[in-house]
């Protein structure tokens, strides 16, 4: 059977002349896929099955086999290889997908959200930390892990200063913290701003929003400790980024 699609590399893996290639495309989710030869340098496949490509792929399916027949090079992202700390930012953007992007479903929603974090980044549009933050709670909450940033889990108090956000996804006004001491982030009502507005927006406008440096580091301590606590693993990816920033 022969297939058609659109999509972006987030996973690759080289064996000997081939590649192994994982693609988030629009119409069935992620799809891995055999790029053979692909390591040869005058490959037609090499420069459009490299990590982080999008691309407009041709395959032949066959039964749990699936081979790139042809594929064509939509945006390489080229410009996120000029430094280190941009590259691993968006080696752990692809690597979170890869673990949590859908098979065998419809995907579209998941592309142009790596899509526009990439675009971003490459043109520098938004800070990493900006970038990195929207993008972890984002695709978190599409993927089954939304956390409930309403009002307090406890007492349902909505307007109560400064809240608390648990790392089990609820809000904790200051009355009830003695009640949980545990995986609490104290947070002002601007980065609770952020994090409403990068789970709540529109999809387009997910990454539409400022906030302090200061603001920006707690954000992200706390997107990351969500990542890390709801899926109970570490990343390999995510550790080289802490390392190079």
């Amino acid at each position: 059977m022969h297939l058609s699609e659109e999509g972006v590399i987030v996973r690759d893996f080289s064996r000997d002349e081939d590649r192994i290639i994982t693609i988030l495309t629009r119409r069935q989710g992620l799809l891995t896929a055999f790029a053979n030869k692909a390591n040869r340098p005058r490959s037609s496949l090499a420069s459009s099955t490299e990590l982080l490509c999008y691309s407009s792929f041709e395959f032949f399916q066959n039964r749990e086999r699936c081979v790139v027949d042809k594929a064509d090079n939509l945006h390489s992202f080229f410009g996120l290889r000029s430094g280190v700390e941009d590259l691993a930012l968006a080696c752990w953007l692809a690597q979170l997908m890869h673990e949590l992007g859908p098979q065998n479903e419809p995907a579209g929603e998941y592309v142009d959200l790596l899509l526009s974090a990439l675009y971003l980044l490459e043109k520098k549009s938004r800070s990493r930390g900006l970038i990195k933050a929207a993008y972890e709670l984002r695709l978190l909450t599409m993927a089954g892990f939304m956390p409930d940033l309403i009002a307090c889990s406890e007492c349902g108090e909505v307007h109560a200063g400064r809240m608390c956000f648990s790392l089990d996804g609820n809000l904790v006004c200051t009355n009830c913290r003695p009640q949980i001491s545990e995986g609490l982030y104290q947070i002002s009502d601007g980065v609770l701003a952020a994090m409403r507005h990068a789970i709540y927006a529109e999809p387009k406008r997910t990454f539409s929003f400022s906030l302090s440096d200061e603001g920006l580091l707690l954000l992200g301590r706390i997107s990351e400790a969500f990542v890390l606590c709801q899926l109970e693993k570490t990343f390999p990816a995510l550790e080289f980024y802490r390392a190079v920033v």
